[in-house]
């Protein structure tokens, strides 16, 4: 080993002694003589960081801790031997076998110990999964015999905790699989659904990769492309353009990084060589970099506002006055200590080199990134301090009286011990760092959240803390498709990821209530989507009112119509006595014109909100009413013909002459109309009913008819009654009479007839109020043709032709 820490060798008087392999030849600096030169090799091109020093400080402060603790390992010295494999696996397994032989000669025979007599009994490594997994974990299983086990302070890959295939190795940081979880869960926290994902091209970074998609997808989150970054000493021309075109191209803001440093070494060349503008970097721990890192020949602006997961970092009581006893003086062979010591101080602790002056014993830290490095532990160091706890604690149990005696499961008490004190150090917890990039390319990394799997809610994130990267500050969002409000619904687009998607209105009746929905709900049966399509409203209630201008014209008719009939009316009155009003049985007619004005009111009882009186009302009193008038003119019709036939002698048709008969024809024609109606209201009566589905988004206040074979029923005797009429005045049209009402009986008979004719397919095929209209207007229409027909002509000889109102002119003129 060193002779910079030839001391605690010397110390290892023991019956055992502890051999502990730091494998991470960018962290320690302290190797045996056949690596020195590789190590050199990689400080010229890294240049020397005070952070990892400390690495190797917390290591030697637990050896230390434990030496003079007199309740761990008594009687025993731990010593320690560190390798350096230069992230090579063939120089890692030379290590590895090095370790085993610890031979003086230049070949290396595994388990032959020719010089230094010690047993080894673990490993401590900070390395590659892909190099713990070759140089240790692996190389490990051919020696089970040995007892010697392993445990790694950063290696988290989820493969090596199979107790299957390594047994023996342990680690003092969390599992892969809680940043898998950690990652997700901070897309979900920011809504960020559509990202990026750059890994490691080895078997680490396309687990990553899998693990990843499979959380995103389980929260409706998308991946738009997955590229693997190459090794630093590889370069692919092809994959580098893929990448860059995938960067360039790309919509998606945010991209995740999970990779380690010399994988990512290939990007931080690609941003500097394509810049990449307003990305957000989503970084893994397995980056490694800490606060305070200065890197002279890589640009780290492209990450600026960056989110990087680390482990937390802590520190132990009496470390700080450890760290400071460690200098020049003390350790004169260490090959880093006296840079280490220039970085920290300005100055040379042995003589005066360049610009550095010779140190005189109080110097102060001069650079702000270090100003703690002998107070506080960052994580890796934390993490390293804790394994050599954890192995002490294993051997002294091991080395105990009871070192047979078995924990629980079975496992040797020693085993379990190890395992134990792993899962106490060890935990689910992230610190979440926002990356601030300085124009000096220094980085600051200030804590705004951590990530603990066992609490709830497991994601915290302290928001006012974050400094985005101003490109990336406007918008703070990566979607592939802006969200849908209420209102709308998701429709994904043809052969694209389920976030990519076009925000469709909701159709009439649905809604969405919530942003982002993939369907609308249809509103209930008495409900209405309102305009925004985001609420159900009440459905407006429609039926013929007289504020509607269709409802109101119908009315205003209907009034016009009863008050000319009146006029009608009482123009005939007054002349009653003339010979055209006394032509044809004068009362017949004023009783159809009282039953024509009740027609022409009873459309009033259609307008208005429909109760159970005016449904019952309204059919009834219409069909009797037109009843009588149909039933009055028929009896007229009857009283022409009979007349006419009576002058014959011959004739039996004269005992039929009078009004009894006209009065038995009017009488019987309207009772039978009149017991149908009573019929059809003591069997199925009409009754109001609010209807759905006539009018969209509407309920239509309707009288339900009840029974339509009733209603049908008493159009159809009433169309009888017409048709019988029509067809007796068509008959007697040509009598010759100067006052024959045949003529006009029977065009008021063929319009009647047309309008009810026309009715009924125009009654079935309306919707809503309108059907009430249809039949307000057939109502109306059929009693003006009746009055028209029949009475005007009347009007027109008393107002018009009085001279035509005589007895002379009711004698037939000669031929």
């Amino acid at each position: 080993m060193p002779a910079a820490y030839s001391e605690w060798a010397d110390k290892s008087l023991g019956a055992w002694t502890l051999f502990i392999v730091a494998i991470a030849s960018w962290l320690l600096g302290f190797v045996d003589p056949w690596s020195r030169m590789c190590f050199t090799k990689i400080f010229s091109f890294f240049s020397l960081n005070i952070k990892y020093y400390q690495n190797l400080m917390a290591f030697i402060f637990a050896i230390s801790e434990i030496n003079q603790n007199p309740e761990i390992l008594p009687n025993v010295t731990l010593g320690f031997y560190t390798v350096d494999p230069c992230f090579n696996e063939a120089q890692a397994v030379k290590g590895m076998i090095g370790m085993f032989s610890r031979s003086t000669s230049s070949r290396s025979i595994p388990n032959y110990h020719c010089g230094l007599s010690s047993n080894l009994v673990g490993f401590v490594d900070g390395i590659s999964p892909s190099l713990t997994l070759l140089s240790t974990s692996c190389f490990l299983l051919l020696f089970t015999f040995l007892f010697v086990f392993q445990i790694s302070y950063s290696s988290m890959d989820p493969i090596l905790s199979d107790k299957v295939q390594f047994p023996y190795f342990y680690r003092t940081v969390p599992n892969e699989i809680i940043q898998y979880k950690a990652i997700v869960s901070l897309m979900k926290y920011f809504g960020w659904s559509w990202v990026g994902i750059l890994v490691a091209d080895n078997e680490s970074g396309l687990m990553a990769s899998q693990e990843i998609q499979r959380g995103l997808s389980q929260h409706g989150y998308c991946v738009e492309f997955v590229e693997y970054i190459q090794y630093k000493t590889n370069v692919d021309e092809a994959l580098i353009e893929r990448i860059v075109r995938s960067l360039r191209t790309s919509t998606a803001n945010v991209i995740i990084i999970y990779a380690a440093r010399d994988y990512v070494f290939h990007l931080v060349v690609i941003l500097y060589m394509y810049p990449i503008a307003n990305k957000i970097w989503i970084i893994s721990s397995q980056w490694g970099l800490s606060e305070g890192l200065h890197l002279d020949f890589l640009s780290l602006e492209p990450f600026n506002g960056s989110l990087a997961f680390t482990l937390p970092a802590k520190t132990t009581p009496n470390f700080e006055e450890f760290s400071k006893n460690i200098n020049p003086g003390s350790y004169p062979n260490d090959i880093f200590i006296d840079k280490v010591w220039m970085e920290l101080y300005d100055c040379n602790y042995r003589r005066k080199s360049g610009d550095f002056e010779i140190c005189i014993g109080n110097e102060t830290i001069k650079r702000a990134e270090f100003v703690n490095i002998h107070k506080s532990m960052t994580q890796y160091s934390y993490s390293i301090y804790n394994a050599v706890y954890a192995l002490a604690h294993a051997l002294h149990l091991m080395t105990s009286p009871k070192k047979e005696d078995l924990g629980e499961n079975g496992f040797p008490a020693w085993k379990v011990s190890v395992m134990s004190e792993c899962h106490n150090i060890k935990n689910s917890l992230f610190d979440i760092l926002n990356w601030v990039v300085f124009a000096d390319q220094t980085l600051d990394a200030i804590k705004v959240g951590q990530f603990h799997q066992q609490t709830l809610p497991d994601l915290m994130i302290n928001e006012e803390k974050i400094r985005w990267d101003p490109g990336f500050e406007k918008s703070q969002h990566s979607v592939c498709s802006e969200s849908c409000i209420p209102g709308y619904r998701k429709s994904h687009r043809e052969s694209q990821p389920s976030c990519c998607y076009d925000c469709v209105p909701c159709v009439e009746g649905e809604i969405s209530n919530e942003t982002d929905m993939g369907t609308c709900t249809k509103c209930p049966d008495h409900l209405w989507s309102n305009t925004d399509r985001d609420t159900c409203i009440p459905k407006a209630i429609t039926y013929l009112s007289y504020e509607d201008i269709l409802g109101m014209s119908l009315a205003v008719v209907s009034i016009v119509l009863f008050l000319l009939t009146c006029l009608v009316t009482m123009i005939l009155m007054k002349h009653r006595n003339t010979p055209v009003v006394k032509a044809n049985n004068r009362n017949l007619s004023f009783i159809l014109l009282i039953s024509l004005k009740m027609c022409f009111l009873c459309s009033l009882i259609f307008i208005g909100y429909p109760h159970k009186v005016t449904c019952i009302l309204r059919q009834t009193v219409f069909g009797i009413t037109f009843s009588i008038s149909v039933s009055a003119i028929l009896a007229k019709t009857v009283t022409v013909v009979i007349a006419f036939n009576a002058t014959n002698p011959r004739s039996r048709l004269k005992h039929w002459v009078g009004t009894r008969t006209s009065y038995s024809v009017l009488l019987i024609c309207s009772s039978i109309q009149l017991i149908i109606c009573v019929i059809w209201l003591g069997s199925s009566p009409p009754f109001p009913q609010e209807n759905m589905q006539d009018e969209v988004g509407k309920i239509v206040a309707e009288c339900n008819d009840g029974s339509q074979v009733a209603f049908y029923s008493v159009l159809g005797y009433m169309g009888f009654l017409a048709f019988v009429s029509f067809l007796i005045a068509f008959l007697a049209r040509n009598l010759p009479d100067a006052f024959n009402e045949a003529k006009y009986i029977t065009f008021s008979m063929l319009v009647f007839c047309s309008v009810w004719i026309s009715f009924i397919p125009a009654y079935l095929s309306s919707k809503g109020k309108n059907v009430v209209a249809v039949e307000i207007f057939a109502i109306l229409a059929s009693g003006f043709g009746l009055l028209g027909c029949i009475f005007i002509p009347k009007c027109y000889v008393i107002l018009i032709k009085p001279e035509l109102n005589s007895k002379m002119s009711m004698v037939p003129k000669k031929a």
